[in-house]
């Protein structure tokens, strides 16, 4: 019995080992739940250690660690460039573009790099135990996502926070997943919070994940790279320069978003080349 078994356990592994390599929809889907998981677990399992010092940014770091290792198991690979323009000692929204749950590994790679980072998410993702824990305990600010007063109050609310604690609040300003050519025409929220704060923004931009096509189901291995831009001053800004603000900054991260993605496929393809 004890033989069969092992023989059906082995065949079950090489039959899962071999759907892997050779079966890209397989690949696709198991690489997206070994990603879930661990991100999952990632964040939970150091819930005991943050305990010791709620709702501080540092309660991420070992998470974002452990996820970039499993980003690294997958075949995932960073470069980050432009590391002399971090705003220092003061508070900030960043903007990133927004593409896929893959985006978790970014933050994780930036978390540590930026300092003092907090994200601002919905209020039901608070009640998601454990992972919801885990994001309260560093510093995640949950809202209610409203419109008319009340956004106006949550937009004051979090710019006073982020103000008084220097903190740098991370935003996706597309407000959904989006991996095309251009990006996304921007949302407000984040140039709100950035205008009735005064501070400035930190325009990220990550390149195209080439490596990942949910139509066709391929999620293979790959490099991410990571440009940060200089800061764009919000002084003296009032709410009706908003709408110019959001055209300047989208021209230029979209600007860049297209320009990094070439050279990253211009690498790629160099890279190929030598082999």
């Amino acid at each position: 019995m004890n033989t069969l078994t092992q023989f059906l356990g082995a065949a079950s592994f090489g039959t899962l080992v071999y759907f892997y390599i050779t079966n890209n929809i397989f690949r696709y889907y198991t690489k997206h739940a070994i990603f879930a998981l661990s991100a999952t677990l990632c964040a939970s399992v150091y819930i005991p250690l943050m305990l010791w010092r709620p709702k501080n940014y540092k309660n991420a770091l070992l998470p974002a660690w452990s996820l970039k290792m499993v980003g690294r198991f997958l075949g995932i690979r960073f470069s980050v460039s432009g590391k002399e323009n971090i705003i220092e000692n003061s508070a900030c929204v960043v903007l990133i573009n927004h593409q896929s749950i893959v985006d978790l590994l970014v933050l994780a790679e930036l978390w540590p790099i930026l300092g003092n980072c907090t994200v601002i998410s919905k209020k039901e993702i608070f009640y998601m135990w454990p992972f919801g824990l885990a994001c309260w305990l560093w510093g995640t600010i949950y809202i209610d996502r409203l419109s008319g007063e009340k956004a106006k109050l949550t937009i004051n609310k979090t710019a006073k926070t982020i103000r008084s604690k220097q903190a740098k609040l991370c935003m996706f300003p597309e407000g959904t997943r989006h991996g095309g050519e251009n990006l996304l025409p921007f949302k407000k929220g984040a140039f709100h919070v950035a205008v009735s704060c005064q501070c400035p923004l930190q325009p990220i931009v990550v390149s195209q994940y080439y490596f990942l096509d949910s139509k066709k189901h391929i999620f293979d291995k790959g490099i991410i790279n990571v440009n940060i831009l200089p800061k764009i001053s919000t002084i003296g800004l009032k709410k009706e320069d908003v709408d110019s603000l959001i055209i300047d900054t989208y021209n230029t991260m979209n600007t860049q978003y297209k320009n990094i993605t070439q050279k990253t496929l211009e690498n790629i393809q160099h890279s190929i080349k030598k082999k």
